[in-house]
């Protein structure tokens, strides 16, 4: 919500005004300089909308203050050309409104569309969060990362590695929405105050890495030659793709990192398709590449990849994960009532790589039990089940 600031304002002021906490605020407004406020600069409140109201008769910008339970000055920063005692009969004017629910509904067919979309509303909402392409997927779409946070511990979730799997990016969104609604409300979750982990943790967020495949398991093949024709071939023939895993050129994209890659491919398909065919080299894929590079970049100090289905967490690699790595995934287990188990044969992951060349936390979480796409009826009982492992993610 966007307010225009008045002679003698300041964040802090703002903040009040608001009840909301501070660095939100300034965190809302990076290019501002908030020691030097300009009479009527826009400022940018998170947590707010402006909403219409009509003047009715006997309406004062006192009495309408009382009666929606908003200080007076808040009107007067919502609509700085307002004249409080010339107010007329069907005037409209701006109420601010406190967001107090969900933007993101989860519980639909998720494609990349309707996440993009509501990565935006989200970020209208609460511009104190930060969003930026980490590269393209196969079909030249954008793979969005959200930052949220300004701490220094760095943390990172992702989904819908397997397009099949895409339950995992809307369970993360509604995530990241009610982290949002409990901070700019200072509301608990599960009787935890979210704000400290704001100040002490910089969550990174990709929810879904893999939108081609997505887009594919969701509304079936491309319009367009030869990506059409193309995957229905290497789907023998069928235009039922809901056991499709890898991305559109037939690459699995968690068989794609230099983690015993060569013991991978061994024992997996050598050709293209639905599932299990890691390509013809370590990280080929532009969806690969792109997870790989912003790894390096951030520099995380965990990572927590979302999966379905099985109800465990897989938390090692050839034992070079560190010590903390079982005190966390005794915690994840513990909020989530998962199982926890520490290698199996699989290589080539994306926890797998992690883990080995940073030798911090890495955790491979396979939310639910079932058939993949897990069908939408789980989602409430998966994102409780969840919720317990993502704030544990950040205050463990």
């Amino acid at each position: 919500m966007d307010i225009f600031a008045r002679p003698g304002d300041s964040f802090w002021n703002f903040s009040q005004v608001f009840k909301m906490p501070l660095q939100l605020i300034i965190d809302s407004n990076r290019n501002i300089n908030t020691q030097i406020l300009m009479t009527g600069q826009r400022i940018q409140i998170p947590g707010f909308v402006a909403t219409n109201y009509k003047i009715q008769t006997g309406d004062s910008l006192c009495l309408i203050a009382q009666r929606l339970n908003l200080p007076l000055y808040s009107l007067l920063l919502v609509n700085p050309n307002l004249e409080p005692n010339r107010l007329q009969v069907g005037q409209l004017i701006k109420i601010p409104q406190r967001i107090t629910w969900r933007l993101i509904n989860g519980i639909q067919n998720f494609d990349y569309d309707i996440m993009m979309n509501d990565i935006r509303r989200l970020l209208a909402v609460y511009p104190f969060l930060q969003t930026a392409p980490i590269g393209n997927s196969v079909l030249k779409r954008e793979i969005p990362e959200i930052l949220v946070g300004s701490g220094t511990k760095r943390v990172h979730y992702n989904g819908s590695f397997h397009a099949n799997e895409w339950i995992t990016t809307p369970i993360i969104l509604t995530f990241l929405n009610d982290y949002l609604l409990s901070l700019t409300n200072q509301t608990t979750i599960r009787g935890l105050f979210t704000f400290p982990f704001y100040q002490q943790t910089t969550l990174s967020i990709v929810p879904m890495v893999n939108p081609d495949g997505v887009n594919l398991v969701l509304n079936g093949p491309p319009a367009n030659e030869p990506w059409r024709s193309r995957v229905v071939e290497l789907n023998n023939g069928s235009l039922d793709f809901s056991d499709w895993k890898a991305n559109i050129r037939g690459v699995d994209l968690n068989d794609q990192f230099p983690a015993n890659w060569d013991r991978e491919r061994a024992r997996n398909p050598k050709y293209p398709g639905p599932r299990d065919y890691g390509g013809e080299r370590p990280l080929s894929e532009p969806e690969a590449i792109a997870i790989a590079d912003l790894t390096r970049r951030r520099d995380f100090a965990r990572v927590l990849a979302l999966h379905t289905q099985g109800e465990v967490i897989y938390w090692g690699y050839e034992n070079l994960e560190p010590p903390e790595s079982e005190v966390l995934v005794n915690e994840f287990s513990r909020v989530s009532g998962y199982e926890s188990v520490q290698t199996i044969e699989s290589y080539a992951g994306y926890k797998d790589w992690f883990i080995q060349e940073w030798r911090r936390p890495g955790f491979t979480v396979e939310l639910g039990s079932g058939k993949n796409p897990l069908p939408l009826d789980q989602f409430d009982e998966i994102y409780q089940e969840t919720l317990g492992i993502f704030l544990a993610g950040l205050y463990v």
